[in-house]
């Protein structure tokens, strides 16, 4: 496969009306340089080519041996809120933690 040219990313950002500028343009093809060494180690493996190309990470299998998602009724607000010590409507009200306090 041809290497990447400038000419081709700024086309291809033009489509995707992202213009980019010279050093973004740069840094674009540097990273498509460092995918491309990656995919040449890869291609120097012994029998990748006997390798079947991956749909999914998990196994088929274990898809579909995953829980159905079936609905199910939703506990009362009221009831979840009723052991919060301090609460704003429907919401809990926490400490503030960044940033300065008004305490």
């Amino acid at each position: 496969m041809s290497k990447f040219t400038k000419e081709m990313v700024d086309s291809y950002a033009d489509k995707l009306l992202i213009g980019l500028t010279d050093e973004e343009n740069k840094m674009v093809l540097d990273e498509f340089d460092v995918i491309d060494k990656d995919i040449d180690i890869i291609n120097t493996i012994d029998g990748i080519e006997n390798i079947k190309p991956m749909t999914h990470a998990l196994d088929y299998q274990v898809i579909e041996n995953l829980r159905d998602d079936i609905p199910s009724i939703s506990p009362n607000i009221d009831d979840l809120l009723s052991n919060a010590k301090s609460k704003i409507g429907r919401e809990i009200e926490v400490p503030k933690v960044v940033g300065e306090t008004n305490a």
